[in-house]
């Protein structure tokens, strides 16, 4: 699995649903190693896998729509 190695959590479940914003900054004190960006649903991304960040998918309302996850 890539990532295995990385400690902490993986992924934010808890966090669908709400502020992208307050998933952003809870992700980011949560797991020290990461980076979370806030993206709007449906935009373009790379497809490369980076252990040290997390993308926040929200939709017109600043909303978490998918659960975030380091990658």
């Amino acid at each position: 699995m890539v990532c295995s190695d990385v400690k902490g959590k993986k992924s934010w479940p808890a966090l669908v649903g709400t502020s992208g914003e307050i998933a952003a900054s809870i992700i980011e004190s949560e797991h020290e190693g990461v980076d979370a960006f806030i993206m709007e649903e449906g935009s373009f991304v790379s497809t490369d896998i980076r252990c040290d960040r997390v993308r926040v998918f929200i939709d017109d309302n600043g909303i978490v729509k998918e659960v975030p996850k380091i990658g």
